[in-house]
């Protein structure tokens, strides 16, 4: 399990953007944070990937404090996080990105099924350079692939995957959510506002102006956002027709 206690971030300029933030990410669950835009949610997610670090306060896996450490030792140690603009690689194909995320060779059959898991066909892209020639969408959707290629993860982090995709590949990554969270073990950590996402959530943690206003198992939680949206598209003086 993944825990925050305290965290608080300050940016280089002296904006404070997290505040005080304590959090369980738990083991076997699938965790959603959502809130309006600029409300320290992506930052939360370089904080826990190891992107940065923060000002104040411990982050904690499995009750070793991981505070201190890089991205790169938090990937040893079973911390895997897609960016929400994904990197790209000159030189490296995809096949390449695959292997070095599984940390082995994969045959096709291999490669073909975490591409296919993301919506794109091994054939078209097993030989592709991981460069600007790929879209946007392309370009997220190997990401998740090689966050699926992972192995030994005990926290998956992805920052808005939604971005960038069509409807179709959308639809793709839910099934991916729901397998993921079936699988069981692994933490699962989604940073979005898409309600598809949030429907399949166990919990869902909303954060706004760097704090945490709300956290909760989804049952609890998603009413009240959904009811607070609703309420925000009305009105006043529609507000009768609105509740109908």
């Amino acid at each position: 399990m993944l825990a925050l206690e305290n965290v608080s971030w300050t940016a280089a300029d002296g904006e404070e953007i997290l505040r005080n933030i304590s959090l369980e990410v738990p083991d076997g669950k699938m965790t959603v944070i959502t809130g309006p835009n600029g409300g320290g949610k992506t930052s939360l997610a370089k904080l826990i990937a190891g992107l940065i670090n923060p000002t104040e306060g411990k982050i904690l896996l499995d009750g070793t404090d991981i505070t201190g450490w890089d991205m790169t030792e938090r990937a040893r140690h079973g911390i895997s996080y897609a960016f929400q603009q994904p990197v790209r690689f000159k030189g490296l194909t995809v096949r390449d990105l695959l292997e070095t995320s599984a940390e082995k060779k994969l045959d096709s059959a291999e490669v073909c099924g975490y591409l296919g898991e993301v919506g794109l066909c091994a054939e078209e892209y097993i030989d592709r350079v991981v460069d600007d020639s790929l879209s946007g969408g392309e370009g997220k959707r190997i990401e998740i692939a090689t966050v699926l290629a992972r192995k030994n993860v005990k926290l998956r982090v992805f920052d808005e995957p939604e971005a960038g995709i069509d409807l179709w590949s959308f639809t793709n990554l839910i099934e991916v959510f729901q397998r993921l969270k079936n699988k069981g073990g692994e933490a699962l950590l989604v940073i979005s506002h898409q309600e598809r996402i949030l429907e399949i959530a166990d919990r869902i943690v909303v954060v706004d102006d760097g704090k945490i206003r709300i956290a909760g198992d989804r049952q609890e939680v998603l009413p009240r956002l959904l009811a607070q949206e609703k309420a925000a598209r009305c009105p006043k003086e529609e507000e009768r027709s609105c509740s109908k």
